[in-house]
């Protein structure tokens, strides 16, 4: 069995796959990565949680693919919390709190990415018709996992 990835190549397999990608605010996009997985670890989060923080976007926008995460040499339960962290099309915000809760670790990584999407520094950089609907949106998931406006 290939040696498990270290944080840094995570962090460096992340940060390429997302290359030339921007946030809501026009942001490079590995900001948001890199303030949720410092998210996670400041909640306690270990390096598991940690390298599925750098990837928990990298399936649903496209940019790896589930072929790239079956064959990445990183542990099973990074692997199955990037899979829950992947919104799937159509999924009600309902569905998707439920598969969060139901696995481990899941839960804090999905805490650390509201935090940062909630920032009030990124959401003022919105237009105010979409910063309202995502402060709706994310304090409706942060209700649905059972979490506090400043979890």
């Amino acid at each position: 069995m290939p040696q498990e990835m270290s944080l840094a190549q995570v962090e460096a397999a992340a940060r390429a796959a997302h290359a030339g990608q921007t946030d809501k605010a026009g942001r490079p996009y590995a900001e948001h990565l890199s303030a949720v997985a410092g998210g996670v670890r400041a909640r306690g989060g270990g390096d598991e949680l940690v390298a599925a923080a750098w990837l928990h976007d990298a399936l649903e926008d496209g940019a790896l693919s589930e072929e790239w995460l079956d064959a990445a040499a990183l542990t099973q339960q990074t692997k199955v919390v990037v899979r829950a962290m992947t919104k799937r099309p159509d999924e009600e915000p309902e569905a998707y709190a439920r598969r969060l809760l139901a696995t481990p670790g899941a839960r804090l990584v999905k805490a650390a990415d509201l935090a940062h999407n909630s920032d009030p520094h990124r959401l003022a950089a919105l237009d105010e018709h979409t910063a309202r609907r995502l402060t709706q949106k994310y304090a409706a998931m942060r209700k649905h996992l059972g979490l506090a406006p400043d979890d």
